[in-house]
């Protein structure tokens, strides 16, 4: 591969890298709504926020609540979320898969490859 020449070529083979990661066998893919989801998700793990199902349905950006269940099913089904019990038997926080911080690892790694590939 050519060395950079300009910031976005790292960004670029990020981009091609993470397009490999994805055609190797592990979680099924999700749509561009639930990638949405998979990133609002991960935010709040990462800043240690607890998410409820209802706290995700009520999200307007993502369309409405009946649409945001089907997903939540969806990617639950495909394992990338699960849900885990609360104080509150009657809500559910959505919360990552093992397999599903595993592959944010490997995006992880990628971003890294890519930034010393010179």
């Amino acid at each position: 591969m050519t060395s950079a020449k300009r910031p976005a070529d790292i960004y670029l083979r990020f981009l091609q890298l993470a397009d490999a990661l994805r055609g190797l066998p592990s979680l099924p893919p999700l749509d561009p709504l639930e990638e949405r989801i998979l990133a609002i998700v991960a935010r709040a793990s990462q800043d240690d926020e607890r998410l409820s199902v209802r706290d995700m349905m009520g999200k307007k950006e993502l369309g409405a609540p009946a649409t945001v269940h089907t997903r939540l099913t969806s990617m639950r089904e495909k394992g990338w979320l699960i849900l885990t019990d609360t104080e509150d038997t009657r809500r559910k926080q959505v919360e990552l898969t093992q397999d599903a911080l595993k592959y944010f690892d490997k995006l992880s790694k990628c971003m890294v490859k890519a930034a010393s590939m010179n």
